[in-house]
């Protein structure tokens, strides 16, 4: 019997924390903050297309890891490279 009770308080617990969690929606089209209207490169370019088109980055982080990952960072976003080639391009907060 104590198990019982036991495990019906422990499922009130659990079931009267998840009632009280707030759930808030935010647009697609606000989120990313100002900066993500900002043109960013595309997967799939080369190291080389991606500084014809926008530029020398502020910094450019070594590669690290197996395969390796680069960092390029911008003023508005950061550009990740798998060996030469863009694999995602983020926004910066």
């Amino acid at each position: 019997m104590k198990t019982l009770k036991m495990l019906l308080s422990c499922a009130t617990l659990l079931f009267a924390g998840s009632a009280l969690a707030a759930q808030v929606a935010v647009p697609v089209g606000q989120q990313g903050g100002a900066n993500s209207a900002v043109p960013k490169p595309r997967s799939g370019l080369s190291m080389d297309q991606v500084s014809a088109r926008y530029g020398d980055p502020i910094q450019r982080v070594a590669a690290v890891g197996e395969p390796p990952i680069t960092r390029w960072i911008y003023s508005a976003y950061t550009v990740y490279f798998e060996n030469n080639h863009v694999i995602h391009s983020v926004t910066n907060k």
